[in-house]
């Protein structure tokens, strides 16, 4: 008999929905939903600066621009090489991708786990962030901070579950009015003479520190917390509309001129009014006082700040399932990260960054101050082992002017270095060991989830061309307990699918009244099914329907469980749930294949045979 062979094949001219440009992101869009993160760290980047050359009084104080110019030209070199990036890596994955191709396997696990904690840190810190300015302004909220955190959480993740670009449209309002409200505090300070307001000073501290090269470092590493979020456009290149490459690469463009443009010109203020750190009120708040007074410009600002932090989650929202997706698809996470829904939304990888981060605000309080000693140093990380494997990639293709592209990546390698040795030194005893641990702990079991789908992998022949399939002699096994219309259904479907067909039932022997009686009714019903009774003195159902299948000659197995499907939900508690504890118990102990046949009682009834 001559073999038939069928194709179905979908219709060529189609693609996927999840790829329609609809649901991606323009420019703007990508900066809104990718660059919020690096945005908002106008908000507490200067002002990580200022805390630590405040230790050496108005001479600290001096090197503001100076550190901030350093750490603007760390961001030039990040933006150029994260361009590069994306047009090397047009399926994303960051410093992922980079690590994996150009340092090997190993560096790229270590850059993908630093940068799944940043990005969950980044969701608790802005969440937590907001919300304190919120009690801030309004004290009586503090008593329900962790309930705030939770409600900012579910709306971000509720907007993303939309889809990014739905998110991007929701928030390119807020981005706007932020980097305006920004800008023009930078160009009136600018203009402005004198400042608008008496300008706060804080008394120094006795004992003043001298500027010396570990100051300057320390604040170097603390101002380049304002470098977090720079890579998470080149993760989610896929997430933008085609031309992908040349779109995403103009937002990294965009967010690297727009972040280095207020950085330098919050520094400038500063220094120019001689802003130092002020207990309770923020750095940001005294600049924007100095610049514009205390009219309604500066509550604008303000409201416009709290609103950005609440949102600059989304960062990590529009990231941390692309790199989650590249992840699972190398084996290196579970396939489910993998799965994308419509609008090209990746739920689990969402999920996941909800949980994880809620977990954080709860154990936290909200209290962003616990949470930011963890900040950044993964982050950092994630850009050092970007900047080495694009030097490799330089040296390797050799394009032209490759000796000089090589040169500023290597030199953009050896700061992120340095600021990643600054700050987990810092940091550590203030909680930076957690990072620490937790990033070797990550690798290791991404190293066990590739190394159980390698073991599946070889089981399964993955990659080799089996044998042609052949029919085997086949038992279909039906667990019964009457003769009623589930077990009629059941028994025709079973002789449509195997040769011989064995309806079992197990009894008590203390039962044996009922068990006679089953008998009689069978041979009165004459299905032409054997019946197998079989007795256990425990009362046990899948002990001895695994002993009975164990010994069966057949080859190829198949129980067939008839359930009852109820007709609503709330009928499911009256059902005993014997099918699913015997279904279980077969899979595990068993080579049977295991089929569960669904009774639906609300479905019409078939013509009767």
């Amino acid at each position: 008999m001559s073999a038939v062979l069928t194709s179905v094949s979908a219709p060529a001219a189609k693609e996927p929905p999840d790829s329609d440009d609809r649901h991606r992101l323009s420019v703007i869009g990508g900066l809104a939903a990718l660059s919020l993160d690096a945005m908002a760290s106008v908000a507490y980047g200067p002002e990580a600066i200022v805390i630590v050359l405040a230790l050496a009084g108005g001479a600290g104080l001096g090197f503001t621009i100076p550190v901030t110019l350093t750490i603007a030209g760390l961001l030039a070199v990040l933006t150029f090489s994260y361009r590069q990036v994306i047009a090397a890596f047009p399926e994303g994955g960051g410093a992922y991708g980079v690590a994996k191709t150009h340092l090997g396997r190993q560096a790229g696990l270590v850059a993908g786990a630093s940068l799944i904690v940043d990005y969950v840190l980044n969701v608790a810190v802005s969440v937590a962030a907001g919300v304190a300015a919120l009690t801030s302004a309004f004290p009586g909220l503090l008593p329900y901070t962790v309930w705030l955190c939770l409600a900012v959480l579910a709306a971000v993740t509720a907007i993303n579950l939309k889809g990014i670009a739905h998110s991007a449209r929701a928030f390119i309002a807020p981005t706007v009015i932020y980097v305006g409200a920004i800008l023009l505090v930078i160009v009136a300070g600018l203009f402005r003479g004198a400042p608008a307001t008496a300008v706060q000073h804080a008394a120094h501290a006795e004992s003043l520190h001298t500027v010396g090269l570990l100051l300057l470092l320390k604040a170097f590493a603390n101002g380049c917390a304002s470098l977090t979020g720079v890579e998470a456009i080149a993760n989610a290149v896929p997430s933008f509309r085609k031309p992908r490459v040349r779109r995403a690469q103009r937002a990294e463009v965009a967010l690297g001129l727009l972040l280095g443009v207020m950085l330098i010109g919050i520094a400038a203020l500063i220094e120019k009014f001689a802003i130092a750190p002020v207990g309770g009120v923020t750095v940001l708040a005294q600049v924007t006082q100095a610049s514009l007074g205390g009219g309604p410009l500066f509550y604008l600002v303000q409201f416009s700040t709290v609103v950005l932090l609440a949102l600059a989650a989304n960062t990590s929202f529009g990231g941390l399932p692309v790199l989650a997706q590249l992840l699972a698809s190398d084996n290196n996470l579970p396939h489910f990260f993998a799965l994308r829904a419509d609008r090209h939304v990746h739920r689990y990888g969402i999920a996941f960054l909800a949980i994880t981060s809620g977990l954080l605000l709860v154990i936290s309080r909200g209290d962003m101050n616990l949470l930011v000693p963890l900040f950044a140093i993964g982050v950092f990380v994630g850009f050092t082992l970007s900047q080495a494997g694009m030097v490799k990639h330089w040296v390797r293709a050799r394009p032209d002017g490759w000796r000089w592209r090589a040169a500023l990546n290597g030199f953009g390698a050896l700061l992120t270095f340095v600021a990643a040795v600054v700050v987990t030194v810092s940091k550590f005893a203030e909680g930076g060991w957690l990072i620490v641990v937790a990033l070797p702990l990550m690798v290791l079991a991404m190293r066990w989830v590739h190394t159980s789908y390698a073991r599946i992998g070889e089981r399964l022949e993955l990659g080799r061309t089996p044998v042609p399939p052949r029919p085997r002699r086949s038992l279909v096994v039906v667990p019964v307990n009457a003769v009623n219309r589930l077990t009629r259904d059941a028994l025709a479907a079973a002789l449509s699918l195997g040769d011989r067909v064995v309806a079992v039932n197990v009894a008590d022997p203390q039962d044996a009244p009922e068990a006679r009686r089953l008998v009689e009714d069978w041979e009165r019903w004459h299905p032409d099914v054997e019946l197998v009774q079989l007795f256990d003195d425990h009362r046990r159902l899948d002990e001895p329907l695994v002993d009975y299948l164990n010994g069966v000659p057949e080859p190829h197995v198949f129980v067939l469980i008839a359930e009852v499907e109820p007709e609503h939900a709330w009928q499911r508690m009256l059902q005993n749930q014997r099918g699913a504890v015997l279904a279980r118990a077969l899979r595990r102990r068993t080579n049977t294949v295991v089929c569960r046949m669904r009774f639906r009682v609300g479905a019409p009834t078939a013509g009767a045979a």
